[in-house]
């Protein structure tokens, strides 16, 4: 299935959740937040949310610094 990821096409297994993309990505879930089709996505919720053909998803990694 297809769907944008960070303003790019990218290719994920139909039924897939948030969380099986966070894993394939192999980031982590600390300290970042994700946004699908402009809605902000709680972390409780990424189990339960499915990705979706052409859906629009944008993860944003926060740094810290000073």
């Amino acid at each position: 299935m297809n769907f944008i990821l960070n303003q790019k096409n990218y290719c994920i297994n139909d039924g897939a959740s948030i969380t099986d993309l966070i894993d394939k990505l192999d980031i982590g879930e600390q300290k970042i937040a994700l946004e699908k089709n402009l809605q902000i996505i709680t972390r409780s919720l990424w189990q339960s949310t499915k990705i979706k053909e052409n859906d629009k998803i944008e993860i944003v990694r926060a740094i810290g610094g000073g």
